[in-house]
């Protein structure tokens, strides 16, 4: 098993959006934690839309993977905290075009982030196997 594995048990309940309830990373694989990222544009600017946030943070997410030689196939867990509720239909777009595997996912709404402009923060956590 050097690969990573994503499964939905049979015995509890189909997920309710596009993740996998179990992520299984195999043994001898190297770890990554990233810090969440958020939606700053490439000119340090953070603009006040929400769906541009989520834009933008899937940027990111794809610029730190690269800088790790990682892709969104590496991912094993993404935690989604959100100060605004999420437009489903614009973040799964996002989502679906980003993800060809779905890890395991954990969303949030929380009263505030780092900054007061921040409306959304994605932290993930990956695995390369040998």
């Amino acid at each position: 098993m050097n690969q990573i594995i994503r499964k939905n048990p049979k015995t509890v309940p189909t997920p309710v959006g596009d993740y996998s309830h179990v992520t299984v990373i195999p043994p001898n694989s190297t770890l990554y934690t990233f810090s969440g990222q958020i939606g700053i544009d490439s000119n340090g600017e953070i603009p006040l839309s929400h769906q541009k946030q989520v834009e933008n943070t899937f940027k990111n997410i794809e610029k730190v993977l690269a800088s790790e030689n990682l892709t969104e196939k590496n991912i094993t867990k993404v935690n989604v905290w959100s100060v605004e509720e999420i437009n489903w239909d614009h973040f799964y777009a996002i989502w679906q075009h980003f993800f060809v595997v779905n890890p395991s996912m954990t969303i949030a709404y929380v009263s505030a982030l780092g900054l007061p402009e921040i409306k959304i923060e994605i932290e993930i956590f990956a695995a390369k196997p040998e």
